[in-house]
């Protein structure tokens, strides 16, 4: 499936789902206006987002559920079927299965109501989700963590509903949850009634987007209802495509909170009547929407939560100024702290801000200086080179570009030296692993010395540098990753035979930069020396 693919939700209604167990639309709004969400959650604010208004040309307003106690919309569905149950099923206890989020909207209301909750997530739910779910719910909660995907742990739980009578907490598909979370959709139409053009909702199960939709559509019609979904979690799109609910065999696990292998009989229904479109997005527009949140709020977005905008940036490049403003839903930021350095590495690219090329010149003086030719002025995110043979020499770099069309130009200009370019920009093999992976020991590195080296992080700062390096001694190794600093941080391999080392001093004395030889580095000896 293409990741821009752009499906009309609308055209065609399966009769089946017609048959399925949902209320008219009069009845989910009297249970919406009625929902006991504000016992525990918060009306969040409606951002206006600035930098990306005056990007894409349109008004970017920001659903700010991020806000909430939980950090996360789940609350509002989770709160208000739990505080609708009778005495005995209270009394019975409740069980619920889910990726993180809607179990930290389970085990506090469990905890406010009183109630006794067993709570099914899947091992690969983020560390903060699971802590957070303890803490919330503390002495009221037990946590069981099995299988890979919400779908697993939604398997186990059914099983020991069975077992064991609790009553079932659905994360979406349940008339009651979906109420509790169109209450998001009721306070955008309360707090921004100006002209909308189009409201953006991130899919899993469709919980969120059945609820927003229902509102938005009977109260609103004119407005635009577009779901979004990670491109390799797209059960939802599949489904509304096909006229009935698919099983996906595998999701992805990035935007762990919308990885649902199969969608809601009711959510499904709900989106059928009322999601006007549905868009696909891939890692790396995701991580750039996380950075934009981030630039707009200093707020971090978990992955899931940054998924609406990205559909938003996607629609606006795509249609160009509308008749009314954009709004996506931020739905939570519950980010493990040790994703931020993928989602850094992957959110240039994701804006086409960064292209990754694989480059091959011959091994012979002046190369090194015909390849910074190729890449003027612009900037270098990212430099790996190791020498590897007597013919050529390949180069991994990352440059900062301003969109899409300049690595055509790019590719060019390399050609236009003489060299072989490889882009690499949507590889996603080269960007997670082989950019970590060029070097090595080589027989070639005779008389090496390795040094690191400091300098001031502006725009050409690094061509700069290679400009100043000596043609007499040769480079055999160079790594360099631009990580936002104010100080880039390289590392040189340069080939300096014994007799020439106090010349080279005298070179690295004169260069201008902070510097450390790191040649007796037990790491480097261990991994880099033959």
């Amino acid at each position: 499936m293409n990741a821009q693919t752009v499906v009309n939700a609308r055209t065609t209604i399966a009769s089946a789902a017609e048959t399925a167990a949902t209320l008219s639309d009069h009845e989910l709004l009297r249970r919406t206006l009625a929902a006991r969400v504000y016992e525990v959650a918060r009306e969040t604010s409606l951002d206006y987002a600035p930098l990306l208004s005056t990007r894409l040309g349109n008004k970017v307003l920001l659903k700010r559920e991020d806000q909430q106690p939980v950090f996360s919309f789940k609350l509002r569905g989770a709160y208000n079927k739990m505080a609708g149950l009778d005495a005995a099923q209270r009394a019975r206890g409740v069980i619920a299965a889910s990726a993180g989020n809607h179990a930290q909207g389970v085990a506090l209301a469990a905890a406010r109501l009183g109630i006794r909750a067993v709570i099914v997530m899947p091992i690969t739910a983020p560390c903060v989700k699971v802590d957070a779910v303890r803490r919330l719910g503390g002495l009221s909660v037990d946590v069981v963590l099995t299988g890979d995907s919400y779908s697993d742990a939604q398997t186990a739980a059914a099983k020991l509903q069975a077992e064991r009578g609790y009553t079932f907490v659905h994360p979406f598909d349940d008339i009651d949850v979906i109420a509790g979370q169109a209450t998001v959709g009721m306070e955008i139409l309360r707090q921004y009634p100006g002209p909308l053009h189009a409201v953006f909702v991130p899919v899993g199960g469709g919980g969120l987007l059945a609820g927003v939709a229902a509102y938005i559509k009977t109260l609103r019609p004119d407005i635009r209802v577009i779901g979004v979904q990670a491109a390799d979690s797209d059960a939802m799109a599949r489904s509304l495509e096909y006229g009935e609910r698919i099983d996906l065999d595998e999701v992805g696990l990035f935007a762990d909170g919308t990885a649902v292998k199969r969608v809601g009989e009711h959510t499904f229904a709900l989106c059928q009547r009322h999601v006007d479109a549905m868009l696909r997005v891939d890692t790396d527009a995701i991580c750039a929407a996380i950075r934009d949140v981030f630039q707009e709020t200093r707020s971090v977005p978990e992955p899931a939560g940054a998924l609406a905008l990205a559909g938003l940036k996607q629609y606006g490049a795509e249609h160009g100024p509308c008749d009314g403003a954009l709004l996506a839903i931020v739905s939570g930021a519950n980010m493990n702290f040790d994703r931020l350095r993928f989602v850094a590495e992957r959110a240039e690219v994701g804006e086409q801000r960064e292209a990754v090329f694989a480059v091959s010149i011959p091994e012979e003086r002046g190369s090194f200086r015909r390849f910074c030719a190729a890449l003027g002025q612009r900037n270098i995110t990212e430099f790996n080179y190791r020498i590897g043979n007597a013919a050529q020499a390949h180069i991994f770099v990352g440059i900062q570009t301003q969109d899409r069309d300049e690595n055509a130009v790019l590719a060019a200009a390399f050609h236009e030296q003489g060299f072989s370019a490889l882009d690499l920009t949507h590889d996603d093999l080269a960007k997670l692993h082989l950019r970590h992976m060029v070097g090595g020991r080589s027989p070639l590195a005779h008389d090496e010395q390795l040094y690191r080296f400091d300098f001031p992080e502006r725009p050409g700062a690094l061509t700069r540098f290679l400009g100043h390096m000596h043609p007499d001694w040769n480079i055999s190794l160079f790594h360099y990753r631009n990580h936002g600093a104010d100080y880039g941080r390289i590392l040189v391999g340069i080939q300096v035979p014994a007799d020439e080392r106090p010349l080279f001093q005298r070179f690295l004395d004169t260069l201008g930069y902070p510097y450390g030889n790191e040649s007796d580095n037990p790491a480097y000896r261990l991994l880099l020396r033959e």
